[in-house]
């Protein structure tokens, strides 16, 4: 069987084709070694780059999350107490709102939880909604983190920072709330009396 003329040529001229590609690579690789190029990629600087960057995130990072914003409208109350406090998830309750490890979840009026947010939108009701989610959200990364990390067991405590003028009856429909979320063990934070 004969191959036509047409695609020989064809072939014959991909083939030069394709050695020229390979030969101007060879001498464009060979003037680049000659002119000092680095001919490997060398990662030992970039490993000495990465380590310093760890080292200063991990010198950044906050062994702690036991800090108190202190606001206008919170007043910690003041204790003679000589207990070190622990990390737990922290519910902070000032005059003006409600936050859950800092960030704002419900307004408060005077110290005061709106009915709008509690359960039936009823002022006797203890149950508030939006408490609740956050507070279940950070249960459910705690367990999560206990999963992988049998050093980080999930311990069902609260930390409870309040202001002194806060009323009982929201305290306790914090609590209530809370309970409700799996965390039944509460630490109320005061300032050390020196």
């Amino acid at each position: 069987m004969a191959v036509p003329e047409g695609s020989r040529q064809e072939e014959q001229a991909a083939i030069r084709r394709e050695r020229q590609t390979r030969n101007f690579r060879r001498a464009r690789r060979k003037a680049r070694e000659k002119a000092g190029e680095i001919k490997e990629l060398n990662i030992v600087a970039m490993m000495d780059m990465m380590t310093i960057l760890l080292v200063f995130l991990l010198k950044s990072y906050q062994a702690s999350t036991l800090s108190v914003n202190m606001s206008e409208g919170l007043t910690i109350p003041v204790s003679s107490t000589q207990l070190v406090p622990q990390e737990n998830i922290s519910i902070t309750v000032s005059m003006h709102e409600v936050a859950v490890n800092d960030r704002k979840i419900v307004p408060l009026q005077a110290g005061v939880i709106p009915p709008a947010f509690k359960e039936g939108g009823r002022v006797e009701a203890f149950y508030i909604r939006s408490v609740f989610d956050a507070l279940k959200k950070e249960v459910d990364k705690q367990k999560y983190i206990a999963q992988y990390n049998k050093n980080a067991p999930f311990s069902g405590r609260i930390n409870i920072i309040a202001d002194r003028k806060v009323t009982y009856r929201t305290l306790m429909e914090i609590l209530y709330t809370a309970g409700q979320a799996e965390l039944g063990e509460y630490k109320f934070m005061v300032m050390k009396n020196d």
